[in-house]
């Protein structure tokens, strides 16, 4: 990391980061052209659990390149400046690296979905197993990720 005095090396403050936040933007690539789409999540062991439908770009890019990059952010904030080119941005920030599989075993997609829903709402969720079927489960096993905060 280029600026040392900003890395956040504690494993706990970075699992805080992701714990707090909101949404995850994932990172694809397909054919050296870049693809970055935000998306719901959940966080937990050092794995990232995301939903998402059966069909559409994001599927088509993993099954031929399941290699990924996250970015999760907080408490984003402008720190203003009379001068204008002083002006900088506050916030904590997470980046990592990892490889997508997709989740068949139904107590697994369970697990992750279970994961992602207590995520936003806590422990209080329903859904049917048709719900759980229409969709994929994906598990992203982190490989890195370090943690910036400014």
């Amino acid at each position: 990391m280029e600026r040392a005095d900003k890395e956040i090396k504690n494993i706990h403050e970075i699992e805080d980061i992701l714990n707090k936040a909101r949404i995850i933007r994932l990172a694809l690539c397909e054919d050296n052209i870049p693809y970055v789409i935000p998306l719901n999540f959940g966080y937990k062991n050092n794995t990232i659990y995301l939903h998402t439908s059966k069909i559409g770009k994001k599927i088509d890019i993993l099954m031929k390149n399941n290699y990924v990059s996250f970015e999760a952010d907080i408490d984003a904030e402008l720190v203003k400046s009379k001068n204008i080119c002083s002006c900088t941005m506050r916030y904590k920030s997470v980046v990592g690296f990892g490889r997508v599989r997709f989740v068949s075993d139904l107590k697994e997609k369970r697990k992750g979905m279970d994961i992602i829903i207590s995520h936003y709402f806590g422990d209080t969720f329903d859904y049917s197993l048709k719900q759980i079927e229409q969709t994929y489960i994906l598990q992203i096993d982190i490989e890195s990720m370090t943690g910036k905060k400014s």
